[in-house]
């Protein structure tokens, strides 16, 4: 069986799906305290963390580490309605890329994401190391 990677078509389609989601991120009105600014390798970033995780390339663990995610979401604060709408655009970005007529897929994708937007709301909240989700690794996300 295809890994989700496989099935997603890649590198080329995540980064097509991470741009445009990032683009979603950018414009939303409940998202723009957490997005604020375009930043020059963000798509890269998420185009490799969500290739790693989908059974690809561990581009993400080899140039940033996983201590580069707690970094960036720590202090942020984020609320559940944020997490949600996070959620919400990212299957958005899927969906328009016309990625989710497999229903397994889609049911990954969206655990996949339900689970990174939890794990970065509770780093964003942690007052300590000892509150910081336990993860400390790329996930490796596959078929449910």
């Amino acid at each position: 069986m295809a890994t989700l990677y496989e099935h997603a078509g890649g590198d080329e389609a995540l980064h097509r799906v991470e741009a445009s989601f990032y683009d979603k991120v950018l414009a939303d009105p409940v998202l723009k305290t957490l997005f604020t600014e375009r930043r020059p390798h963000h798509v890269d970033h998420l185009t490799w963390f969500t290739a790693e995780s989908f059974g690809g390339p561990g581009h993400f663990t080899e140039e940033l580490g996983f201590d580069h995610v707690i970094r960036v979401h720590r202090d942020l604060e984020i609320t559940d309605e944020q997490r949600e709408r996070f959620v919400t655009l990212y299957m958005e970005a899927f969906e328009e890329a016309g990625l989710l007529a497999d229903e397994r897929f889609r049911a990954a994708v969206r655990s996949h994401a339900d689970f990174g937007a939890r794990v970065a709301q509770q780093n964003s909240h942690a007052k300590t190391d000892a509150d910081l989700h336990p993860i400390r690794e790329v996930p490796l996300w596959t078929w449910e």
